[in-house]
């Protein structure tokens, strides 16, 4: 059994800072990409940010510069830095982890349960 846990969402003030982390346990053989959804009610959900176990970066073009996706392998944990936060990143924030369950298996994609930003004055 595998699971994802989130940390770190909030309310903040428009230009703040938070930190939201995501880590993986479980019985797994390995982590491929991890990354960060995001979603409004009423709104599709949207890929805000991902990492490769490559350490290949990509981000929507509304966060760039502005947020920062890394990973700890050693510790199957993924963050998200959100920095000069907008009213317009207010959603519920879901990471997510491509995982081998084993060596030559299938990839599985595991959810975190969501945590919610609120950015407002």
């Amino acid at each position: 059994q595998v699971s994802l846990v989130e940390s770190g969402g909030g309310l903040v003030q428009p230009g703040g800072s938070l930190r939201l982390s995501c880590s993986a346990s479980g019985r797994f053989f390995s982590i491929s990409t991890m990354g960060w959804y995001r979603q409004v009610p009423g709104k599709e959900r949207e890929l805000v940010a991902s990492i490769t176990n490559g350490d290949k970066l990509t981000y929507i073009d509304s966060v760039k510069g502005r947020f920062t996706i890394s990973r700890d392998n050693a510790k199957n944990t993924v963050y998200l830095q959100m920095n000069i936060l907008k009213p317009d990143d207010t959603a519920d924030y879901y990471c997510y982890a491509a995982i081998l369950s084993r060596y030559l298996g299938p990839v599985y994609r595991y959810w975190g349960q969501g945590t919610q930003v609120t950015v407002s004055s």
